[in-house]
This record gives structure tokens, sequence and C-alpha cells, in this order.
């Protein structure tokens, strides 16, 4: 695979195969060269569960509490005075059949969508188009909710949905490189605790094999995961 000399050297800048605390791990990402936009901050979790077993399903969302520097854009379905709740509250598109007509015809110009209970009749049909995005509303994310003017405010002050893959990973936001390592760790902590709290009950053994921080362009720097359990214990 062909790598770019800033990936390279980037790669040179420290012990690939090495594991590091998270403060230290941070602080080496931030000082690596970067390319001149604001590049996304990433945490890569392998988990010790099986993901084909529907009773392992690893799912959840949380705020992050400096936020994620990115501008989220959410749509909401939901109708009368929900409506007008959620458009109160920030939602940048808000409607019910006709937003959902609209959603069927390929719009998908959003990065959350969160729908009332009553709702979820119009949505559900549009799982093929919303679920391979991860924009289908849950009860376990938020998303589906009779209160979307808090689930919208939560939204846009940096809320992070994650949900482990068929490989039994999970990838998720921390930031941006300019936000300072204070501050990523702080995200960082939050996301532990919420991917520890989620472990399901019928896992058995180690649940936080692997760990990884790096940004959009960088390798990955992996982390030491017995800080990850001092963390949440």
């Amino acid at each position: 695979m062909h790598r770019s000399k800033l990936y390279k050297s980037q790669s040179e800048s420290y012990d690939r195969q090495a594991k590091f605390g998270v403060v230290a791990a941070l602080e080496m990402l931030k000082a690596m060269p970067h390319v001149k936009f604001d590049e996304s901050v990433e945490v890569a979790f392998k988990l010790g569960v099986d993901s084909k077993k529907s009773d392992q399903t690893v799912r959840g969302a949380v705020p992050l509490p400096k936020g994620t520097g990115k501008k989220v854009r959410i749509a909401v379905v939901a109708s009368g005075a929900q409506a007008e709740e959620a458009k109160a509250a920030g939602a940048d598109f808000v409607g019910y059949e006709d937003l959902v007509e609209k959603i069927k015809s390929g719009f998908m110009d959003f990065d959350s969508l969160i729908a009332t209970p009553d709702a979820m009749k119009l949505v559900r049909p549009l799982g093929k188009a919303l679920g391979p995005r991860g924009l289908m509303p849950n009860p376990k994310t938020g998303t589906v909710t009779e209160q979307v003017g808090a689930a919208v405010a939560e939204a846009k002050a940096g809320r992070v949905e994650f949900r482990a893959d068929r490989g039994a990973c999970i990838h998720v936001p921390i930031g941006k490189v300019s936000f300072s390592a204070s501050d990523l760790k702080a995200n960082f902590d939050v996301i532990v605790d919420a991917v520890t709290k989620a472990r399901p009950a019928s896992a058995k053994g180690t649940y936080l094999i692997s760990c990884t921080i790096s940004s959009t362009m960088s390798p990955g720097i992996k982390i030491d995961t017995k800080e990850l359990v001092r963390l949440v214990s």
C-alpha cells in the first residue's frame, strides 16, 4: 500500500508497536506534522464480543463535555408542538410526512435523525436507506424520544453515537487536532466510560481488547488498555 510522505514522517516519530498512556498518546498526536485542515481525532476499540449474536450488540450515545468541533445538522420527524419544540432547539430540518417523503427521494443532508415514537411508523420503511449510514433513529441512542427539544440540544452540543461493527470494532470521534490535549482527554474518558457501561451481560473474558487513537490522516497510536480499566474502576 502506498503511503504519503506525511504518513511516513508521522509513523517514524514514535514506536508503532509500543503502547502509551492516553495523555502521552494525545500529546504525541498533536505534536505530529498535520495537513492544513483541522483533522478529526478518533478513538477505535476492539471489543471481546461476538457481534453476530444479538445479545452481544454494543451500541449507545453520549454527549461529549468538550463537544466534537463539528457543526452537526439535525433532522427531526415530528408534528405539532413537538415540531415547534425541535425548531426552537435549533433543528436544521423539521417535518413529518413531507420530510419522510423527501428522505425517500434521496435527501440525506443531515448528520443525525431524531423522531418521536409516533413518527416511527413513517420512518421504519426508510431503514434500508438510513441503516447503512448509521442514521436510523433508535431509543438506545436517544434519537427516538418525546423530548425532541432536549435531544436536538444535546446533539448540537456534541453527542456522539457508537456501535460495534461486524468485526466487534467501534470508531468514535473525540474532537479535532486543534483541541487541547486536556479537552481531548475529557472527551476520551467519557467515551471509555460509555463503551464500558454498554458491555453486554453475556460477554465473557476481556472486553476492551485494544484501543488506538488517530487523526484523519495519521497512523494509530496504541493505548495501554490497563489504563482504561483504571479509568472506569
